[in-house]
């Protein structure tokens, strides 16, 4: 998704607003926006910008005609394919849940239940982290970034369906049920981890998905699809201080904040929501040796080092996914 945001300032008022569409870099400006990839919108996004949001904007400025078209934040909400807009954002009616992290790759909005130290310290899912053999960010074969004669994967690399990483055995993977009722989630998305990795320095990636039911008859090729809402990478020597990167402690538990930003979507009845967790994204960020260095960019290949990554899922330690979940009748 890409953010189209205005900030104007007259002596008629002060604005400050934000629109949002389902394009990438540019695609208001040209064509009828009405997909991206293999996900359909089932509408003319890019027209409905352009005529109904750009145009009274720069009537209203420029000629003083008509009336501001939009409120504080206008976005279009992905899965109900509508646009939306709020008096404020995040919306005041959202309210903060958590998506815990279960045993058995279970992800529910009820906390864990465990109680005993010996539980805490046992309720975690662990991976082999590798430089040396990263998960690739988009699936292979990974083809030219910006190809001369025909638009390449880059473009839509966002909307890719993530199967291409499942059964791996460096991805982490949690999901909930079949959802009995549509889940719309409206603001900021911040993963909660708490992990230990046996190295003195770990990339922590978190991704919210939606993932379709396994028969999807208005298009088929959606079937089972795992459609990335919100990603982000943080580097864990970054978790106290960007001025003043740090070690991390070996094989202690240490909570870590990954800020996945906004999103506006409704994981629609009879979907799935999951979350995924990695160390690896390459090359679309650089490989982190695993091991301490004062500068990345000057790591040795001896620094290169396969590095057991835990994420915990006990009482005592519950990584989670805090979103904003919206009631239905908000949105207006």
């Amino acid at each position: 998704m890409m953010t189209y945001a205005r900030l104007e300032k007259s002596d008629k008022k002060n604005y400050n607003f934000l629109v949002v569409g389902p394009w990438n870099h540019g695609g208001w400006s040209h064509g009828p926006g009405k997909s991206l990839g293999d996900i359909p919108f089932h509408s003319d996004t890019g027209v409905y910008f352009r005529q109904k949001i750009e145009a009274p904007w720069f009537a209203y400025w420029l000629h003083d005609k008509g009336t501001l078209p939009v409120k504080e934040a206008t976005t279009f909400q992905t899965g109900s394919d509508t646009w939306t807009s709020y008096d404020a954002w995040p919306p005041k009616e959202a309210q903060s849940k958590h998506l815990y992290f279960q045993a058995d790759g279970k992800l529910s909005f009820d906390p864990p239940q465990t109680e005993a130290s010996s539980d805490a310290k046992n309720a975690a899912d662990s991976y082999l982290s590798d430089p040396a053999h990263p998960v690739p960010y988009r699936h292979r074969p990974v083809d030219m970034t910006y190809p001369q004669d025909h638009p390449g994967g880059w473009y839509t690399w966002l909307v890719q369906d993530q199967r291409f990483v499942d059964g791996r055995p460096d991805v982490l993977t949690w999901q909930t049920g079949i959802l009995p009722d549509d889940v719309t989630i409206a603001g900021s998305v911040v993963a909660k981890l708490f992990a230990a990795t046996t190295g003195s320095d770990a990339d922590w990636i978190v991704k919210l998905i939606d993932v379709y039911p396994e028969k999807v008859q208005e298009d088929w090729k959606l079937s089972g699809f795992e459609l990335m809402i919100a990603e982000e990478i943080f580097r864990g020597r970054y978790r106290n201080s960007y001025e003043k990167p740090e070690a991390i402690t070996p094989n202690r538990v240490t909570p870590f904040t990954v800020d996945l930003h906004s999103t506006n979507h409704v994981f629609k009845k009879g979907h799935r929501i999951m979350v995924q967790v990695q160390s690896t994204w390459f090359p679309l960020y650089d490989r982190n040796p695993q091991k301490f260095v004062p500068n990345i960019f000057e790591a040795k290949d001896v620094d290169y080092q396969k590095a057991t990554q835990s994420i915990y899922r006990s009482k005592q330690y519950p990584s989670s996914v805090e979103v904003m979940v919206l009631p239905s009748s908000a949105a207006k």
